[in-house]
């Protein structure tokens, strides 16, 4: 199904609402809904069905406006993006006055280390790191374009590497990976309390 194809759809629904309705459709649809906008609850729900539909932001551009407690960063697949991250995270973490809670910037350091390198090492394509402070808790994302979760390994004694999900156990408040549009989010919580 083409995109072309969700917007012939919503004008040809306003016009047969409008039909049912009683209202008669003056010209194009669009026209109709553009004067009956703030008025029509059908409107006001097409708008939100069609921005759920909206296609992903991609992976190479910020996630959304940085806000005061919202920040988002592309990351280049190269060596130095982990160390990139680190330095984001810790340096945003700063500037919203949140390095003074104890352990947190050395703990979100280490953790977002983790899931950029993972994603860097096991995904094909642009990652993103997102960090968001809400209420009590500090969310950290990291999304990239590969669609398969993570997955726990036992790694031998002398291992250097193996261990982030271990970590991410140890460390979190809470963890989890989903799907998205563009492959998947790979996130943990940390809490802001004292």
């Amino acid at each position: 199904m083409t995109m072309a194809r969700f917007t012939v759809l919503p004008s040809r629904l306003h016009e047969r609402t409008a039909r049912h309705a009683g209202t008669p459709v003056r010209g194009h649809a669009g026209e109709w809904v553009a004067k009956n906008a703030s008025t029509s609850w059908f409107t006001r729900q097409l708008g939100l069905w069609t921005r759920s539909l909206a296609p992903p932001r991609p992976l190479c551009a910020p996630a959304a406006r940085a806000t005061a407690r919202e920040a988002s960063w592309p990351l280049a697949r190269d060596l130095t993006s982990a160390g990139r991250a680190r330095h984001l995270v810790t340096g945003r973490l700063r500037d919203w006055g949140l390095d003074a809670h104890g352990d947190l910037a050395d703990t979100a350091e280490l953790l977002v280390s983790e899931i950029v390198t993972n994603a860097l090492r096991h995904a094909r394509g642009p990652v993103r790191l997102n960090l968001r402070a809400e209420g009590d808790r500090l969310l950290c994302e990291v999304e990239d374009a590969c669609d398969a979760d993570p997955v726990r390994r036992t790694a031998p004694l002398g291992a250097e590497g193996g261990r982030g999900i271990e970590l991410l156990d140890l460390l979190s408040e809470a963890w989890g990976s989903h799907r998205t549009a563009t492959g998947k989010t790979t996130w943990f919580e940390l809490s802001l309390r004292p």
